[in-house]
């Protein structure tokens, strides 16, 4: 099956549903047409769906690492497989980048300082949140399923079917 045009050209479209396919990971639910909804729906659940089989894919590792004295310390250190980096990448290469909010009484440098370790927060958001909600549903047979849409009525305008499309 061919995925939808919606009357956009390819590269609109792309951004379009990495865009909306981003903010309902983020966000948790988005407000849009129907035949937009139909199409991020799928992606994103293809997206849970490949963090959901590879988000215990992890081994502790130990390392030696040397202290001011000089001296030899070991230190175990959870490290991530291959397979799981590689699913790390495939779905950090589609979503989008959204930084954290700065807090209101955090200067320029508190914000770069505490942001600097942390990249791509929607990617983290979905290893370890949202894979380990979903892992228990995955298990009981079921493939799918972690999106519910409701419908809100036409939009005044154009008469485009609006939807609430949020994850379960």
């Amino acid at each position: 099956m061919a995925n939808r045009k919606l009357g956009k050209p390819s590269d609109q479209r792309v951004a379009l549903l990495r865009n909306q396919t981003t903010a309902l990971i983020w966000n948790g639910k988005i407000v849009t047409t129907e035949q937009r909804a139909k199409e991020i729906r799928s992606i994103a659940e293809k997206l849970i769906t490949l963090a959901i089989n590879e988000h215990e894919n992890s081994e502790m590792v130990e390392k030696e690492t040397r202290n001011e004295k000089d001296q030899i310390i070991k230190v175990e250190k959870l490290q991530d497989k291959p397979s799981k980096l590689h699913a790390r990448r495939q779905i950090m290469a589609y979503l989008y980048d959204v930084p954290e909010p700065k807090g209101k009484k955090e200067s320029k440098s508190e914000y770069k300082e505490r942001t600097k370790d942390k990249a791509h927060p929607v990617v983290e958001k979905l290893f370890r949140e949202l894979a380990p909600k979903y892992a228990a549903r995955a298990k009981d047979g079921s493939k799918g399923g972690y999106t519910r849409m409701y419908k809100l009525g036409a939009r005044r305008g154009d008469a485009a079917m609006m939807v609430v499309l949020e994850l379960v």
